[in-house]
C-alpha cells in the first residue's frame, strides 16, 4: 500500500519510521491478536489506528529531529494525549475500549513514574497541558485527517473546541477509572500489538503468520526403561498436574506430555533457562521445522545463539508456541508492573510448566502460591514438577488447585532405589576439603565447588587458581557481564554450538575445577565426579547433588559418587541469603559417610520445613486471595517493589569503559555488556539517562575473570582518564 503523509514520522534515527506505515503494522498484528484473544476486532482496529496518531503533532515531529537537544524545561508532550483529540470521530459506544488502549498504553494515567500520566500532567501542568498539546493544531491536524481517512475512517473538520472537549471526556473518564478495581484487557491488547509491531517494522509478516501456533510435542512421547516417568500413562481429563520425582527421572518430558496449547515453561534461574531453551528447541526441531520458541528473562532479554536478528528482537513479546523464562515475569502479573496485562494477554489460558520451584523463603514461598492462585483466575492449566517440595506446601497446593483437577505422580520406591548416587559426607570448612581435593586432581576428577554467595565464590576461585596453575579452573556466578557469562556457560557445557563435545569441564577427561554460586542448581545438564558445597536448605543442596554423577546409564546404576558438605556457619549474616536456622536442619538430616537414599529425602525435607509460614503478600499484590484485584485499571505500579520483595538483583550496571560503546551501541551489543546486581550496591554511583538506564562502575571493580567485586564499587574508584565523558 501507497504510504500516506511520508514526511510523518512514528519513530526517528535510525528507523525512521512512517507513521502511516507503523499504524499499518499494528492494525495488521492487532487484528490477529484480537481473533486469538476473541475480542471486538473492529474496536481493536480503530484504537491500533488511533493510538499513535497524535504523533503526527508538529512537537513530536521535531523532537524526533536529531538536532533537537532536550532541555529540562520543556513541557512533557505525550502523545497519547494528542491522540485523543480525535475521539469523536468513533461511535461513541466505542470510546470507553479506545481510551483503554490510546491513553495508557505506554504510561501509567496516574502515579507514573516520571508523573508523565494523563491525570499526573493535568495535576501539574492544568491548562497548559491542554494548549501545549494543541499546539500547532491548524497546522498538523490535516495530516492527521488524511492518515486516518486512509484506514477507512469517516472523518470531518474537528475544531479546537471538539479537540478539547474529547481530551476532557478523557480526563473525566480517567478519573473515574482510578476508583474502580480491576485490569483493562483493551490495554493490554493494545500494548502486546504496539510491542510486537515496533519491534519488528521489516518483516514483520513472517513472524505474524506464526502468532498463537500451538507446538507439536509428538516428541515427548518418547519411553526408555531409564526413565521410569516416560513408562507413567499421562493422559487424564484432569486440568493440572503434580509430578514429584528425582532429577533424571524424565520430569520435562512427563510435563510436556501434559501440555495440550501453547506452553510457557519456567524455571529460576538464567542459566537454567538458556539451557532449557536450547534444548526444547533442538528437541522439536524435527516435528516444528518453524517453532517459534523463545526465550526471557526478567532483568532483560537473553540473547539466543543461532537465533536471526529479528528473532532476538521478538524473544519478550507475544504469541509464541513455547516461552522459556522464570517466574518473576509470571509474579508480575500478581504485583501489577508494567506491561502486566499484555502478560496477562499473552498467558491466559495456556499451559504454565513450573518446573523444579524452589521456595527457599517465606517471600519465595508466598510467590509460589500468589503465581498459582493468578494462574487459576486466567484458566492456564498448570504443571508442576518437583523433586524437593516439603508436603506443607505440596498440600497447600493441592488445596488451593482443587485434589479432583489435579494428576498427582510419584516414583514408587523402587523406583526410587535406582536413583541413590551419592555418598555424604561432612565437613567443618573449607580447610578441611584441601586434601580431598588434591586426591581427586590426583585421580584425574571433575570437581565441582558450590558457594552460596558470589564474593565467597569468589574467593575459592582465586584460591584454587594459585593453588592449581596448571589444572583447568572455571568461575561461573550471575555477576559478569553477559558477553562473558554466555563464554562460561559454553565452556562449563562443554559442548559446541552443534551439541558436539569439545573436552572442556562438563566432557573433559581430565581433571578440572568449577567454582559456581547456585545458577548451577537447576536444569544445567552436567555432570562432575565431585562436589563440595557449602550448606544450605536442604531442597536446594539436593538440588545442587544432581550436578554430580548425573548420567544414567545400566552400568552406573547402583554407582555412588562423594559429595562433601561444608557445616554451617554460626551467625545469621553469613548464612544469607538463606535462614540459618533452617540450613542447620538441613546438615542435621543429612548422612555422613554413608549413602544418601532417595526412599528417605521427602521425610528429611518435611523435618527441615516443619512448619511454614505462608508469609502474607497481599498488602504487595494486586491480585488478592478472594480472586479480586485491588489495582486500577489504566495504572500499573513500579517494578522495585516486587524485585525489593523478591530480594534478587534488581538493576544492571556497565564498566565506565564500556560507556562510549553503550551510547552507540543497539539494543543487543548494548545487553551484552550489562551486570546484573542490588540497587543498594551502586545507588552512589552514575547512571544514564538513556537506554536501560545502567549504573556506571568503576572498571577497577570488574575483572572477566572473577566478574564484579561489589567492595570496589566506590566513586572513588573511577578512573580519571574517562572523565572527559
Amino acid at each position: 500500500m501507497k504510504q500516506i503523509c511520508q514526511n510523518i514520522k512514528a519513530k526517528g534515527k535510525p528507523d525512521d519510521t512512517n507513521l502511516f506505515h507503523h499504524l499499518l503494522h499494528v492494525t495488521e498484528v492487532i487484528d490477529k491478536i484480537a481473533i486469538y484473544l476473541n475480542m471486538d476486532r473492529e474496536v481493536a482496529k480503530f484504537g491500533a489506528v488511533l493510538h499513535d496518531i497524535g504523533k503526527a503533532s508538529t512537537i513530536f515531529q521535531k523532537r524526533l529531529s536529531p538536532d533537537y537537544k532536550r532541555r529540562d524545561t520543556d513541557k512533557p508532550f505525550r502523545h497519547e494525549i494528542a491522540s485523543c483529540f480525535f475521539l469523536s470521530l468513533f461511535d461513541e459506544n466505542m470510546h470507553a475500549p479506545l481510551i483503554d488502549m490510546v491513553i495508557a498504553h505506554h504510561k501509567s494515567i496516574f502515579n507514573d513514574t516520571r508523573k508523565k500520566g494523563i491525570i499526573d500532567l493535568f495535576e501539574n501542568w492544568e491548562d497548559d497541558i491542554i494548549d501545549f498539546h494543541l499546539k500547532d493544531w491548524e497546522q498538523w491536524k490535516p495530516d492527521a485527517l488524511k492518515i486516518l481517512s486512509a484506514f477507512n475512517i469517516h472523518v470531518h473538520d474537528i475544531s479546537l473546541q471538539e479537540a478539547e472537549q474529547n481530551f476532557y471526556k478523557v480526563k473525566v473518564y480517567c478519573e473515574t477509572r482510578i476508583k474502580e478495581r480491576g485490569f483493562s484487557e483493551w490495554r493490554g491488547l493494545l500494548m502486546a500489538t504496539d510491542h510486537f509491531a515496533s519491534a519488528l517494522p521489516e518483516n514483520y509478516n513472517t513472524y505474524l503468520n506464526r502468532l498463537f501456533q500451538k507446538p507439536n510435542l509428538n516428541f515427548f512421547n518418547r519411553m526408555h526403561p531409564l526413565y521410569p516417568l516416560s513408562l507413567i500413562e499421562s493422559d487424564s481429563e484432569k486440568k493440572h498436574t503434580m509430578v514429584v520425582a528425582c532429577t533424571g527421572a524424565g520430569k520435562t518430558d512427563y510435563l510436556f506430555r501434559r501440555c495440550k496449547g501453547r506452553v510457557f515453561y519456567t524455571l529460576p534461574f538464567q542459566a537454567s533457562i538458556n539451557a532449557m531453551y536450547n534444548r526444547v528447541k533442538n528437541d522439536l526441531m524435527d516435528d516444528n521445522p518453524v517453532l517459534d520458541i523463545r526465550l526471557l528473562h526478567a532483568s532483560s532479554t537473553i540473547t539466543a545463539k543461532g537465533a536471526t536478528k529479528e528473532e532476538k528482537i521478538i524473544q519478550g513479546h507475544v504469541g509464541s508456541s513455547i516461552k522459556v523464562l522464570t517466574p518473576h515475569q509470571i509474579a508480575a502479573i500478581a504485583f501489577g508492573t508494567n506491561g502486566y496485562e499484555a502478560m496477562i494477554a499473552d498467558i491466559k489460558g495456556c499451559d504454565v510448566i513450573l518446573d523444579e520451584i524452589h521456595t527457599y523463603t517465606d517471600i519465595t514461598r508466598a510467590i509460589v502460591l500468589k503465581i498459582i492462585e493468578v494462574l487459576k483466575y486466567l484458566n492456564c492449566r498448570i504443571h508442576i514438577g518437583t523433586a524437593t517440595m516439603p508436603t506443607i506446601l505440596y498440600n497447600r497446593i493441592i488445596d488451593l488447585l482443587g485434589k479432583r483437577n489435579v494428576l498427582e505422580v510419584k516414583l514408587e520406591n523402587k523406583e526410587l532405589e535406582k536413583f541413590n548416587r551419592h555418598i555424604i559426607h561432612k565437613l567443618e570448612n573449607w580447610n578441611e576439603s584441601t586434601a580431598i581435593i588434591d586426591e581427586s586432581i590426583h585421580q584425574r576428577m571433575k570437581v565441582l565447588l558450590v558457594c552460596n554467595r558470589v564474593k565467597s565464590a569468589q574467593e575459592q576461585y582465586e584460591f584454587y587458581k594459585d593453588n592449581y596453575p596448571d589444572i583447568p579452573i572455571l568461575l561461573l556466578h550471575s555477576r559478569f557481564k553477559k558477553s562473558d557469562r554466555d563464554e562460561k556457560e559454553q565452556l562449563l557445557m562443554g559442548l559446541n554450538p552443534e551439541g558436539k563435545p569439545t573436552g572442556n569441564f562438563n566432557t573433559s577427561k581430565e581433571a578440572c575445577i568449577v567454582v559456581s554460586t547456585q545458577v548451577v542448581e537447576v536444569s544445567l545438564d552436567i555432570s562432575f565426579d565431585l562436589m563440595i558445597t557449602e550448606a544450605a536448605p536442604l531442597d536446594a543442596l539436593i538440588q545442587r547433588f544432581g550436578r554430580v554423577n548425573r548420567i544414567r546409564t545400566e552400568a552406573t546404576i547402583g554407582k555412588f559418587k562423594p559429595i562433601f558438605v561444608i557445616a554451617p556457619p554460626e551467625d545469621q549474616k553469613k548464612a544469607l541469603p538463606y535462614d540459618l536456622e533452617i540450613i542447620k536442619r538441613s546438615f542435621t538430616e543429612l548422612p555422613n559417610g554413608e549413602l544418601l537414599k532417595e526412599v528417605d529425602l521427602q521425610g528429611k525435607i518435611d523435618n527441615v520445613f516443619t512448619e511454614i509460614d505462608f508469609l502474607k503478600i497481599e498488602q504487595h499484590s494486586v491480585f488478592k486471595e478472594t480472586g479480586k484485584w485491588s489495582i486500577a485499571p489504566l495504572t500499573h505500579n513500579s517494578k522495585a517493589l516486587l524485585l525489593d520483595l523478591l530480594e534478587i538483583d534488581s538493576v544492571i550496571c556497565i564498566c565506565e569503559a564500556d560507556e562510549e560503546y553503550y551510547r552507540e551501541a543497539n539494543y543487543e551489543e548494548r545487553s551484552k555488556m550489562t551486570i546484573n546486581t542490588r540497587y543498594w550496591v551502586v545507588k552512589d554511583l552514575r547512571q544514564l539517562d538513556y537506554g536501560s538506564r545502567p549504573f556506571i562502575i568503576p572498571d577497577k571493580s570488574y575483572d572477566k575473570e572473577i566478574g564484579f567485586q561489589q567492595e570496589l564499587a566506590k566513586p572513588e574508584n573511577y578512573d580519571s582518564s574517562y572523565s572527559f565523558l
